[in-house]
């Protein structure tokens, strides 16, 4: 298998994720992946601390979209698994999601359980279109299927996305996770919730206001990708009218150029 991090100036929650990975069950079988999108905190000096790891340097931010197709396309393995720098796995976990994908065909990706730090479940079902909600998952005692998990720990077939041609790039930021869900969603395929697989997921409670805009964006591409052209520029213009009415300027001036984290206009 194959694991990708992707990371920006987190570089102490970057070495707890490697340190887990390190102690996962089949280390010696895991290539392991990080892409740094453009960090500027020193996390490039991890390099010595885990010298069985690669790490890919992207110069500036380019977002999580085009990190997650660096990785992916970095990646030997027939799965994938993409992980936020936020997370920590449990040495069985990555074991057990691929074995779910060996037993059920008919599934494209797997999640695990996302818990917090008392172990319980975190947030991390959301609906389509995305609405940058999420609420914990309910877990039973065997692999379910979810309509769409958070993409801070999520494991694909890597013909999957090749079948794509790539991620999505209009996405930059936010939205890749609720792509991908609706993509397999389209194929008729499954994503499979194995609760007996857990990552300890931090997660964040605020955002600036380049990002809320990069997630308006992408709620825009989403809608108009799936609902057409006009749900597409309904959700722009409310994007817009909403900055504007709750006064959020910064917001607003990057919603109206429809401004990307990596600086690009959708």
């Amino acid at each position: 298998m194959s694991v990708v991090v992707v990371s920006r100036n987190r570089a102490a929650m970057l070495r707890r994720c490697l340190e887990s990975i390190e102690a996962s069950e089949a280390r010696a079988t895991l290539q392991v992946i990080v892409v740094d999108n453009g960090s500027t905190d020193g996390s490039s000096q991890l390099v010595d601390e885990f010298p069985d790891v690669q790490f890919i340097r992207l110069p500036k931010n380019f977002g999580l979209t085009k990190a997650l197709n660096l990785g992916w396309r970095a990646a030997d393995a027939e799965y994938v698994f993409f992980l936020h720098d936020d997370t920590e796995v449990q040495p069985s976990t990555i074991v057990l999601l691929a074995s779910a994908l060996d037993t059920h065909s008919d599934a494209a990706a797997v999640c695990p359980l996302l818990v917090d730090t008392q172990g319980q479940p975190a947030a991390q079902l959301g609906n389509l279109p995305p609405t940058r909600e999420w609420r914990p998952a309910t877990p039973g005692s065997e692999p379910s299927p979810v309509e769409f998990p958070r993409g801070a720990a999520l494991m694909l077939r890597v013909y999957f996305i090749k079948a794509l041609r790539q991620i999505d790039e209009r996405y930059g930021q936010f939205g890749s996770d609720a792509d991908l869900a609706a993509e397999i969603r389209r194929a008729s395929r499954k994503i499979l919730l194995v609760p007996a697989a857990r990552v300890r997921h931090e997660g964040r409670s605020g955002y600036s206001s380049l990002e809320s805009a990069d997630f308006l964006s992408s709620r825009a591409v989403f809608l108009g990708k799936y609902q057409g052209f006009g749900a597409g520029l309904q959700a722009r213009i409310a994007a817009v009218l909403g900055s504007l009415v709750a006064f959020r300027l910064g917001e607003l001036k990057y919603t109206i150029a429809g401004q990307k984290i990596d600086g690009t206009q959708e």
